[in-house]
């Protein structure tokens, strides 16, 4: 069963009303798409809370709009300085039309060339794919435990089912074991970025074809 959220259409866009729309514990919104437009709405913060730890970040749930319910996911959203969100995007969608989304790639397991004293690598940790909303993975698990000094995991190892197609060249590299003596090499040199992006569970959505 799909979860539902109510929306209030937003009529005041002052930054005084934006402000009361927070203080009394919502979160302005904007829900768009082919079949309802741009429109701004505010929703429950705890609701929407909820709803997203129910369904999952990528998950589909219902978006109740004046005298309409639409099929939406969470596309988008802002935090302020102090990571609280205060503006969210929905799409509202097909569920049996495809779209575009960028999901997280999570390495699981210990890599063997680690033990040996390798150091693991990661260098896309987000994958652009294609499927219908309902098919959308909360996130794409890659298993390490077999990666040797030297070896590299690329795009062509993911094992892709039929729900979803991934948008990226087959020998891009996922994560790879540096042997030690690199390592050093590379840290004594210009310093990396960090490992995660800036925005971890953020992603961008797009409807096919619209």
């Amino acid at each position: 069963m799909i979860s539902t959220i109510q929306a209030i259409e937003r009529k005041d866009f002052k930054k005084s009303a934006l402000k009361s729309i927070r203080r009394n514990g919502n979160i302005p919104a904007v829900v768009y798409g082919a079949k309802i437009g741009n429109k701004p709405v505010y929703v429950s913060s705890a609701d929407l809370t909820k709803t997203i730890r129910a369904v999952g970040r990528n998950g589909v749930f219902s978006l109740n709009v004046g005298n309409s319910t639409h099929d939406v996911v969470l596309t988008d959203y802002q935090e302020d300085i102090k990571k609280e969100i205060i503006h969210v995007d929905f799409l509202a969608v097909d569920k049996s039309s495809k779209i575009n989304v960028n999901v997280r790639l999570v390495l699981v397991g210990e890599a063997a060339g680690v033990k040996d004293g390798g150091v693991l690598q990661q260098p896309l940790h987000e994958v652009s794919i294609t499927a219908t909303p309902d098919q959308i993975p909360q996130q794409i698990e890659v298993d390490v435990t077999p990666l040797q000094v030297g070896e590299t995991i690329t795009i062509a190892d993911i094992k892709i089912g039929s729900s979803y197609s991934i948008h990226h060249d087959d020998d891009e590299v996922i994560a790879s074991i540096l042997p030690p003596k690199q390592e050093e090499e590379i840290n004594s040199g210009e310093q990396q970025a960090a490992g995660h992006p800036e925005n971890e569970e953020g992603r961008e959505t797009e409807p096919i074809g619209e």
